[in-house]
């Protein structure tokens, strides 16, 4: 029998969890983009100052998902408003990282994570979600897609100068 997935929202006492899940995101996207991204690394505690950080900021939201004692999934949320003679006064929420662990994909995880984030936002007046998304991680852009987030605009870069050895 499977057991039992449990959300709420995570606490500073969750940061040490949340490195290690994430490296995944790190894998991933270190694979992808090394001239960006840091490698995944065995001493997880690394990106403790990362992720503990999120507790400390208000308008930041966390949820974690644990399957039975384990912690699976996260998710990070931004609340801010944007505002100027050139925009619409809105509240938006910005999903910052989501992360699932690779033996629990398919199972709906990210969706419910992503639907209490929305939950979150509503409940704070948001008018907007936002998130962000690399081409190369096509399966989280499904999702999204999938969820309802549609491309909005296209963010563009490249390199100057001399590049980090």
């Amino acid at each position: 029998m499977d057991e039992a997935i449990t959300y709420r929202t995570a606490t500073v006492e969750d940061a040490l969890s949340m490195c290690e899940l994430g490296q995944l995101l790190n894998a991933v996207h270190h694979a992808a983009r090394p001239d960006i991204y840091a490698a995944a690394t065995e001493d997880f505690s690394r990106d403790l100052a990362h992720w503990s950080g999120l507790f400390e900021k208000p308008g930041q939201v966390v949820f974690i998902a644990n399957v039975g004692h384990q912690a699976a999934a996260f998710i990070t949320a931004s609340l801010s408003a944007s505002s100027g003679p050139l925009m619409q006064p809105l509240n938006v929420v910005r999903i910052g990282s989501v992360c699932v662990a690779e033996q629990f994909w398919g199972k709906g995880i990210g969706r419910n994570l992503i639907q209490l984030v929305k939950d979150w936002a509503i409940e704070n007046d948001a008018q907007d979600l936002r998130l962000s998304v690399w081409p190369f991680n096509a399966r989280a852009a499904r999702m999204y897609t999938e969820f309802g987030f549609e491309t909005r605009a296209f963010e563009m870069g490249m390199k100057v100068g001399k590049a980090l050895e």
